[in-house]
């Protein structure tokens, strides 16, 4: 059947940006969590830049069903996956109680394990490649398809304006593979402790439950307006 013409024209916006940054010289590359919803921008880039690392923020607080399937989408989609963690160790992640950030400062939690890893890229790569959607809270619908960072680069969000019906089509007709935790009732996945099943069926509603945190930061701190 193939994708709808909408659809595939999305695909091609897609291809002609990333020819459009290589061709200024541009240094990219992409991050991913690694869940369903990631699969067609990682499908897209496997299919429009040789080597482009992609790089996964190793919290330590995946879910280990995370981690086999970022190993199985790396291996199929032929991605040059990279790992980037928190220079601070876990013992020094602690408060005056001796519990982990995530229990008392999720955001300070967040900051070390997900945000400051993520600063020393922004300074070495020209583009930051991200697949952030318009329609999964407030903050990212305010967001450009293309932002300044801090750091004097971009940011470029290709699926800036797919739907969730846009993404599961393009995983259909592309047959890829899905995340084992979807079939659980799982629709957006962080990190283990501060990840539940969403009650009201909105994606992002399983995140950091009962508070008002909605983002980790990437997606906050590391935008210039």
């Amino acid at each position: 059947m193939g994708l709808s013409s909408n659809l595939d024209h999305k695909v091609q916006l897609i291809h002609r940006q990333i020819a459009d940054f290589q061709d200024d010289k541009k240094s990219l590359f992409a991050s991913s969590s690694f869940q369903t919803h990631s699969l067609p921008m990682l499908h897209i880039l496997g299919r429009s830049v040789a080597d482009l690392p992609v790089y996964f923020i190793q919290t330590g607080f995946h879910f280990p069903e995370t981690l086999a399937f970022r190993d199985k989408v790396a291996k199929e989609f032929d991605l040059t996956l990279k790992n980037i963690e928190s220079h601070v160790p876990k013992s020094q992640q602690r408060n005056a109680q001796g519990n982990l950030y995530f229990t008392s400062d999720p955001d300070y939690c967040c900051f070390l394990n997900k945000t400051q890893p993520m600063q020393p890229l922004l300074a070495q790569f020209d583009v930051w490649v991200n697949g952030v959607r318009a329609d999964q809270n407030a903050n990212r619908k305010n967001l450009n398809s293309i932002e300044n960072t801090p750091q004097g680069g971009m940011r470029y969000h290709p699926m800036l304006d797919w739907s969730r019906k846009e993404i599961w089509e393009y995983i259909t007709e592309m047959n890829l593979p899905r995340y084992p935790l979807d079939n659980q009732g799982y629709m957006s996945i962080g990190c283990e402790p501060c990840t539940l099943k969403p009650t009201l069926g909105e994606e992002r509603d399983g995140r950091w439950l009962g508070q008002s945190k909605t983002e980790c930061g990437l997606h906050t701190e590391l935008v210039s307006k």
